[in-house]
């Protein structure tokens, strides 16, 4: 038996990808700050990384295995470790050449339990590159989202103006107050600090920026405005281009999950995932979801 096949088979993941850029514009996505560790947990289904900070933010970024060239999955159970997104990113990135075509390979784990990376398309030069792992730690909370009732409490806007008006509500210099109205339908941002600021999006009046709605009954929920604002900081500029949607989903407790769709295919090469007509299959984009734990008011803080 070769070298490489032993390799093979003792690697829990042997997976490769025609274009890291989507990648990186999805993992991006969950950057919030300079230094971030990720959970990777591998499985038959595909890769997701989790990253959180303090128990009150938390984002998943889903790559499902047809997303992928090649997915050979040999391990037993869901093997999970950490990495630093950062150096992640950065290494993703130096195999993500414009106008090149770059095919990457990713092998976990190495001989040292590393996650192993490098191009396997290129005749004349080839790049590597090996990224320490770390043993994670424990999700610190739970981050099973429950519907709030029979009803989904939930709305769609187009990704821009999502951004646009979170951007907008930093200056009032407190927490964001969304509430959900089912008579007018809206959905209503508001901040109060030194200044007060109100953002509606009005169902019947705007289609065009509030695609879809979802309400049977008033809700409201006050949100730390740098978690709401993590959400949507680093939307990579292609789905703001492309004009998509974001939704927005308000579980029980208040909890509050925001759902991104972003492409991973590479632009201007067919794929057996876009058809004749330019469309891209939901198996060519990358799912990213949004946690965020609304700040708990005195008045029902021993409420369910």
């Amino acid at each position: 038996m070769s070298s490489s096949a032993a390799v093979d088979t003792e690697a829990d993941l042997v997976c490769e990808l025609d274009s890291a850029r989507g990648i990186v514009d999805a993992l991006c996505s969950v950057r919030w700050k300079r230094f971030q560790d990720a959970l990777v947990e591998l499985s038959e289904h595909g890769i997701v990384i989790i990253v959180e900070e303090t128990g009150c933010l938390q984002a998943k970024v889903y790559l499902q295995r047809e997303l992928f060239i090649k997915y050979d999955y040999g391990a037993t159970g869901r093997p999970r470790f950490g990495v630093s997104l950062g150096l992640f990113i950065d290494c993703l990135n130096t195999f993500s050449v414009p106008g090149r075509s770059n095919v990457l390979e990713l092998r976990y784990p190495g001989p040292d339990m590393q996650l192993m990376l490098r191009s396997v398309d290129s005749p004349d030069a080839g790049i590597y590159a090996e990224i320490r792992t770390i043993i994670p730690e424990t999700i610190s909370w739970d981050y099973n989202f429950e519907p709030a009732g029979s009803i989904p409490l939930s709305f769609t806007v187009k990704s821009a103006a999502l951004k646009e008006a979170i951007d907008d509500l930093e200056w009032p210099g407190s927490s964001i107050q969304i509430s959900l109205q089912p008579a007018p339908p809206s959905v209503i941002f508001r901040g109060e600090g030194h200044g007060d600021l109100q953002i509606d999006f009005n169902y019947y009046a705007n289609t065009d920026l509030l695609i879809a709605f979802s309400c049977d009954r008033q809700v409201s929920h006050r949100y730390k405005y740098k978690f709401l604002r993590a959400t949507t900081s680093n939307i990579p500029a292609s789905v703001l281009k492309d004009n998509r949607g974001s939704k927005a989903t308000i579980g029980r407790g208040g909890m509050l999950k925001i759902q991104h769709l972003v492409s991973v295919a590479k632009p201007s090469v067919p794929h057996p995932h876009i058809d004749s007509a330019g469309y891209q299959q939901p198996s060519r984009i990358a799912y990213i979801e949004f946690f965020v734990k609304p700040e708990v008011e005195e008045s029902n803080a021993d409420d369910d």
